[in-house]
């Protein structure tokens, strides 16, 4: 005879008053590890199951009609919701001190579902001209087809920004720190001025993570991380996530019930282990990559470094007062020209010559031959992509190991 299994529904997750008072107090590792969850699970697992199901069964027609009735709070369809990736959006709305986040399949779905459920034709789009060049690529080409004009400003020049505005402008999109060049805007001021206009602003904050900055203190709207990096932060999944108030976020993730662009169960489980560590990874990327950074400036083949911790970067004081730690990735120009930059990639040990960044491993490339291939030297130049750059993505290996090898690799090519 079969038993009738009755799964009682899962506290949320409660601390006992005398230990955490405010849950805004709770530290970045302790929220990345029980931020977001419910106490228990079901069977009483430790870890969250995968709920690897396309759909959902209602015991009967009164269950169904309450549902769509909006009495039953539930799930439906699997490009509706799942609870593998809700957990995931519960526990990084936890992170970054926002209402609500919905997660998509890869970090470029989570922002072009943002710019499209806030944009209509006739708006107008200001974009930084050094944010991700997937997202340059899709507001400059691809909306201007739907009749959604944009204006490129060039990199943290707020001034800019308040003169580009116009009456039809809906979104500011901006990233911090940004790739290559960790430029790190004011996004203070941003997040002022777009305000007094009743513009909207989207933070690409990938490179910085909720452990070192959460945007949505400061003001600004809607913050996107590509969940592919940090995030799960193994190389292992492809992610993405959108958090921001409750009404904003409700309106992507309807979007995303048209364009599918959901988050698989399993992958979903992916990013929600691997967020469990991101405090502990984060910290030990900053410390490594700072003391790198440091290094670099003093070895005599290298003309200059990018790093936000360094005081010779030009956004060093904003990074200061808006951050807590200043990310995982260096970058830097050499003494040589393409091929001789190329050797000194060569010749590291430890990184892997790969795109991508925040994994567990360290990762190193060249821009101009990763990303700008297709280009001639004067088209990167005119970009700023020069031939001598490379960009380090620091793992968690020993940092002074790290260090030995890629001073080792610039010794030898010398």
């Amino acid at each position: 005879m079969l038993t009738e299994l009755v799964l009682a529904p899962s506290d949320p997750l409660t601390y006992a008053p005398a230990l955490v008072p405010d849950e805004k107090e709770i530290s970045q590792r302790t929220l990345a590890v029980h931020g977001g969850e419910p106490r228990t699970y079901p069977y009483d697992a430790l870890v969250a199951p995968i709920t690897q199901t396309a759909t959902y069964s209602f015991a009967d027609t009164a269950e169904l009609i309450a549902y769509f009735e909006g009495r039953k709070d539930r799930e439906e369809y699997g490009r509706y919701g799942n609870p593998s990736v809700r957990l995931v959006e519960e526990k990084l709305a936890a992170l970054e001190d926002t209402e609500d986040a919905a997660a998509f399949a890869s970090g470029m779905a989570a922002m072009t579902s943002t710019i499209l459920a806030l944009v209509k034709s006739g708006s107008h789009v200001i974009l930084f001209a050094d944010c991700y060049r997937r997202t340059r690529q899709f507001v400059t080409t691809f909306l201007d087809r739907f009749g959604v004009s944009n204006t490129l400003i060039p990199p943290a020049d707020v001034g800019a920004l308040r003169a580009a505005i116009r009456p039809e402008t809906r979104l500011v999109i901006a990233e911090a720190p940004t790739n290559p060049y960790q430029t790190v805007p004011d996004l203070e001021q941003l997040a002022e001025i777009c305000r007094a206009k009743k513009v909207k602003t989207l933070i690409d904050s990938t490179f910085a993570t909720p452990v070192n900055f959460r945007p949505a203190n400061f003001g600004i709207d809607i913050v996107v991380h590509s969940a592919t990096k940090y995030l799960a932060g193994h190389n292992d999944v492809l992610g993405g996530v959108v958090a921001g108030k409750a009404g904003i976020v409700s309106l992507v993730r309807d979007l995303r019930s048209v364009f599918g662009a959901c988050l698989d169960p399993h992958a979903a489980y992916l990013v929600h282990r691997g967020i469990k560590t991101l405090a502990l990874r984060v910290e030990q990327q900053n410390a490594s990559a700072q003391a790198l950074a440091q290094r670099l400036e003093q070895h005599p083949r290298v003309r200059r470094v990018w790093y936000p911790g360094l005081p010779s970067h030009p956004n060093h004081e904003t990074a200061k007062r808006l951050m807590t730690g200043f990310g995982g990735v260096v970058t830097f120009e050499v003494d040589a020209d393409l091929d001789g930059t190329s050797r000194v990639v060569d010749a590291c040990r430890i990184p892997r010559i790969a795109p991508s960044l925040g994994g567990v491993e360290s990762l190193i490339e060249q821009p101009a031959l990763m990303s700008y291939f297709e280009l001639s030297t004067e088209e990167r130049e005119a970009i700023g992509i020069r031939n001598n750059l490379i960009r380090y993505a620091v793992g968690i290996e020993d940092t002074g190991e790290l260090i030995a090898d890629l001073v080792a690799a610039l010794d030898r090519t010398a």
